[in-house]
């Protein structure tokens, strides 16, 4: 990071809140269908396959066309000896447990290791949580938790949960204004980012604080 809060002179009047961004739908990975004979999108069942050949095992998460009842089995593991698999993921597996099945369904990189094209989630919900509050606040801090991968970049985040333009964000950062870590504002949002905006005593600031979860 690029800003220390030791700048700031008095630390009780930072409102700090979090926000926590959740993918609304899984990415769709586009495959061949042996069903329907067409190139088409695949959204995760959320059930998995198991077969056993003699002391290995496969696994897969079964995916089904959006256009037939098509199926397509992305692999978890392969041939793998049924000794060295962790019982705690092998009781997952035989469960279809939710929490796996989305774990792997939002591993969009993942994905890309069986085709070149994949549809990225379908957008993303932010809750919003206000961490420490204050009367009267001079800095703003927001604090981004991502459980799971999503494709939104952090500068569009800001300019539609914060109700402006993207100019306004760019205006901000180039007056000082708006600060996140070096490494820039056009990229994907990603878990542990912190934002900050020092408030500049006009009523569109005060605006920004509700905006950003203040209530």
């Amino acid at each position: 990071m690029d800003f220390r809060w030791e700048d700031h002179d008095d630390m009780s009047t930072i409102l700090r809140v979090q926000w926590t961004i959740e993918p609304l739908a899984a990415p769709q990975p586009h495959l061949p269908c042996s069903h329907c004979g067409r190139m088409t999108a695949f959204r995760s069942s959320g059930t998995f396959r198991l077969n056993a050949n003699g002391k290995r095992l496969d696994a897969w998460l079964i995916y089904r066309c959006l256009g037939c009842d098509g199926t397509w089995n992305r692999p978890v593991f392969e041939r793998l000896a049924i000794g060295t698999i962790d019982p705690d993921q092998l009781n997952q597996l035989q469960a279809n447990d939710a929490g796996l099945a989305a774990a792997i369904a939002f591993d969009g990189a993942g994905l890309r290791r069986f085709t070149s094209r994949v549809e990225p989630d379908g957008g993303v919900r932010v809750l919003k949580q206000v961490i420490i509050a204050v009367d009267s606040w001079t800095a703003l801090e927001i604090t981004m938790v991502v459980l799971r991968p999503v494709s939104v970049r952090l500068d569009r985040l800001l300019a539609r949960e914060l109700g402006m333009s993207r100019e306004r964000v760019k205006a901000l950062v180039n007056m000082g204004r708006l600060r996140v870590g070096s490494d820039g504002w056009r990229r994907g949002v990603r878990d542990g980012d912190r934002v900050v905006l020092d408030y500049g005593g006009d009523v569109q600031d005060r605006a920004l604080g509700v905006a950003a979860g203040e209530g």
